[in-house]
């Protein structure tokens, strides 16, 4: 088989992968051919071996037997499986929750456990914690765990529930560009829209996204599917090839809706969702694929586990706090097929200026609930922009009026177009984003960081060594919850290790273990932090500035935990101490602290007196 560059720089390092890990994940965008280099790992690595393979819907389960059962002895466990596991067989394939005994006979005689659409492993749900439990207690010592997936990342505060609970480490092994400049994939090309009359400030996302159950009357009661209608029936007669669509919608009625909008201007389409049975889905996306079926309105099942290589539109009806979602549903249109060049993505969800392009998307083993909560403003991406990049990033957002009565709301980057007119209606009555929505309000990350290492040596320099750090135990009891955060964030600079990690794994290993002494310090000196609504950096900044908010004790004893690190450590050792500092402090201010925590990497009832 001929393989991909990429793919074949994984065959050739496989072998020093599994000597560095016991479980990992192999990350490769949609449509890079994640399923074909498992099939040649097998063939290379393990075959004659026993292998369980590991997906959470039936449609995945059918589309792996069918790739594997080509050069392998598949079986498809059912639910009412029982006995043995391998018997006449290599490769086991099944939903984590099916035949719950003949897994567990499974596990401790595989040599390799694959997990596809690994993003979705709950280390605490039901299923994958039995089975991870039984790896890690009574897997082979040869044996691995390997995740496949996209977006290596869950949408979770819960720590009891992380990705890196269940996997060490990334192994990063294609991107999206990389893979457009080689022809694997096509390049979208990005159509967005801000609809300015869809509310979603006063929805409760403390599930962690929109609830459906709010978030579809405001899609319907918004001008979102005219907007939608409106850019399609332009991008369409665009294209060199037959237009076939996908369009992904938050409920049942959005998609009823969207379906009888786009039948009203004469264009075949067709809904699926969770509940169409398997055979009559099978038939309508062999009808969307052939183009006979043009539009495919869908809800929930078409993000994951499908494949239309001449799908040239994405539509996006679906607001979303999940970089997740964002990023599966686009790289389902960026499969290349003949004729096809590129893939017109139409948002008018506002996820393109929430996370960017997919393309430039980063993942991450761990979450918390800061990481959906800065989602919240739709201009998330777009004004990280302008804070990384300086002013000469800038996006501009239409305002002009068109005859159809909606605002064009075209979303662009300034000094791309002549005469910065917007590319959708020609016009120029565009705003900059960041200065309109006043992006730059509050303190960003790299203002704390010019502030922080402008400002301690100066202090530091300048205080009485003698008075200030013999006050540990005062500043702490003495404390508010600003100050407590404050306080965690300079302990943390002070605890945490300076030198260089190669792994995402590595480096979350060390963060946590300085947690977990910072946690042990708390816990024996009976100070609790409580769990707070965000992580403000402002707070942080006023310890440095000694001011408003942080009074003059915890700031100048804090101030001289980091000046002593200053004057000890090296200024790429101190730079990578505040990286994990910011990040501890975070977590300590989200999760809190207190005498009855339990977390995989730190169990309070272990330090309290006995």
């Amino acid at each position: 088989m001929d393989l991909r560059n990429w793919q074949q720089k994984i065959i050739d390092t496989f072998p020093l992968i599994i000597k560095q890990h016991r479980r990992f994940i192999l990350k490769a965008p949609t449509g890079a051919g994640k399923t074909v280099l498992a099939s040649e790992i097998i063939e290379k690595f393990y075959k004659g071996k026993k292998i369980i393979v590991l997906c959470h819907r039936l449609v995945l389960l059918e589309q792996l037997e069918k790739a594997l059962s080509k050069k392998h002895k598949v079986r498809k466990l059912a639910v009412s499986e029982t006995g043995s596991a391998f018997k006449n067989y290599d490769i086991l394939l099944s939903t984590n929750i099916r035949a719950k005994d003949v897994l567990t006979d499974a596990v401790p005689k595989a040599d390799l456990i694959i997990i596809d659409e690994a993003h979705r492993v709950s280390p605490n749900g039901r299923g994958y914690k039995r089975i991870i439990s039984d790896f890690d207690k009574r897997g082979k010592d040869e044996a691995r765990f390997m995740g496949l997936t996209a977006s290596p990342e869950r949408r979770t505060g819960d720590q009891r529930d992380q990705l890196s609970l269940a996997f060490e480490t990334i192994i990063d092994c294609a991107n999206i560009e990389d893979l457009i400049d080689e022809g694997v994939l096509v390049k979208p090309i990005y159509r967005s829209h801000f609809v300015h009359d869809l509310v979603l400030s006063d929805l409760d996302i403390s599930s962690g996204d929109f609830p459906v159950a709010k978030l579809s009357p405001a899609i319907i009661k918004s001008s979102m599917i005219d907007y939608a209608l409106w850019s399609y029936g332009e991008e369409r007669v665009k294209l060199k090839t037959k237009p076939i669509s996908a369009w992904f919608c938050a409920d049942i009625s959005v998609a009823e809706a969207t379906l009888e909008n786009i039948r009203s201007l004469g264009i075949e389409a067709a809904i699926v969702t969770a509940k169409t049975p398997i055979n009559e889905r099978m038939k309508l996306l062999a009808l969307h694929e052939s183009g006979e079926i043009e539009a495919m309105v869908s809800v929930g099942v078409l993000a994951e586990g499908w494949d239309n290589p001449y799908c040239n539109i994405i539509v996006h009806l679906r607001p979303t706090l999940s970089k997740v979602l964002w990023g599966q549903s686009v790289g389902r249109g960026l499969r290349s097929a003949p004729g096809k060049e590129t893939c017109v993505i139409i948002d008018v969800s506002s996820n393109w200026s929430t996370f960017g392009p997919v393309e430039k998307l980063e993942w991450s083993l761990w979450s918390h609930r800061r990481s959906y909560m800065q989602f919240m403003n739709r201009f998330n991406w777009i004004g990280k922009q302008q804070e990384d990049e300086g002013a000469d990033t800038v996006y501009l957002l239409c305002k002009n009026e068109l005859p159809n009565k909606l605002r064009c709301s075209n979303i662009y980057k300034k000094d791309t177009y002549e005469d910065d007119t917007c590319p959708i209606c020609g016009s120029y009555a565009a705003v900059d984003i960041y200065k309109d929505q006043k992006l730059d309000h509050g303190l960003n990350e790299h203002g704390l960081h010019k502030l922080f290492f402008d400002r301690v040596p100066k202090v530091f320099e300048e205080m009485d060594l003698s008075i200030w750090q013999s006050l540990g135990n005062t500043a702490w009891k003495n404390s508010n919850e600003k100050e407590q955060i404050f306080l965690a964030f300079c302990m943390a600079f002070q605890e945490v290790s300076g030198d260089p990690t190669q792994t995402e794994s590595d480096y979350w290993d060390v963060a946590l273990a300085a947690e977990a002494s910072i946690r042990t310090y708390l816990v024996k000196k009976s100070i609790q932090i409580v769990k707070q609504h965000d992580f403000n950096l402002s707070y942080l900044a006023d310890g440095m500035l000694v001011g408003k908010e942080i009074r003059t004790l915890q700031a100048h004893y804090g101030i001289s935990l980091c000046g002593t690190v200053f004057s000890t450590h090296s200024l790429d050792e101190n730079e990578r101490k505040y990286q994990k500092a910011i990040r501890i402090a975070e977590r300590l201010a989200v999760i809190g602290c207190s005498a009855s925590d339990n977390l995989p990497y730190f169990k309070a009832a272990d330090h309290l007196p006995r």
